[in-house]
């Protein structure tokens, strides 16, 4: 039941044009004999970010930087098994400006239920160490609406503010069919209040909602499968 994007290389010069202060972050196509045509063209179109998905090798991930050369933000976006075996070479790889670690992709090679388990026993925390090390900031995984997702935004959000991470993708069912521009910022809004009031929290606070959120997904997989 996987979205399958429509968007076309001439979408990226309207989506330019309508931002004002956001940077526009295109996701390109695995690494393949067309990346280079792919590349260009994404910059010149305004482009400010390149996303790499479905690399396996700190190899892949260099030459797609080498293509770059510079001249935009790169973020590989690890969600293969490979990917995450050869992560202290990637976070080294010249170009590389930040590093996010795709949740959905990443657990179904893992064979795992649910993409919450990634972060729920461990692998997202050993991750975030080397990213952390290298000194690059990461961002991991989706958020629904506030008091929605098979686990809640709010607890999901906590566990991006115990690593400290900087990004997060919307989840899919975030905007709905029909959803008007105000419903969508009033939606946002939310979100950053959830963020602000999970920024004091003390240590034990912090464990606490950990241990939450552990529960939490556990309790998904037993009930659903």
């Amino acid at each position: 039941d996987t979205f399958i994007s429509s968007h076309k290389m001439s979408d990226i010069a309207q989506v330019k044009r309508s931002l004002s202060n956001s940077e526009l972050l295109v996701r390109l196509n695995p690494l393949y004999e067309g990346s280079k045509k792919e590349v260009n063209e994404a910059i010149q179109s305004g482009a400010d970010i390149l996303m790499l998905p479905m690399f396996r090798t700190a190899r892949e991930v260099s030459a797609f930087s080498e293509l770059i050369d510079g001249r935009v933000k790169f973020i590989p976006l690890v969600e293969t098994k490979d990917a995450v075996l050869n992560i202290a070479d990637i976070v080294k790889v010249k170009g590389v400006t930040e590093i996010f670690i795709g949740l959905n992709d990443l657990h179904v090679e893992y064979g795992l239920k649910f993409m919450f388990q990634l972060l729920s026993n461990g692998t997202v925390d050993s991750l975030v160490k080397v990213i952390k090390e290298a000194g690059l900031p990461f961002g991991f995984g989706g958020v629904a609406r506030v008091g929605e997702g098979e686990v809640p935004a709010e607890m999901v959000l906590a566990e991006h503010l115990r690593l400290n991470s900087t990004a997060v993708i919307l989840s899919r069912s975030f905007r709905k069919d029909g959803m008007h521009d105000n419903e969508f910022k009033s939606e946002i809004n939310k979100l950053e209040t959830v963020i602000t009031g999970l920024k004091d929290r003390e240590l034990e606070k912090i464990e606490q909602d950990r241990m939450k959120f552990v529960k939490n997904v556990q309790s998904f997989v037993a009930r659903k499968y």
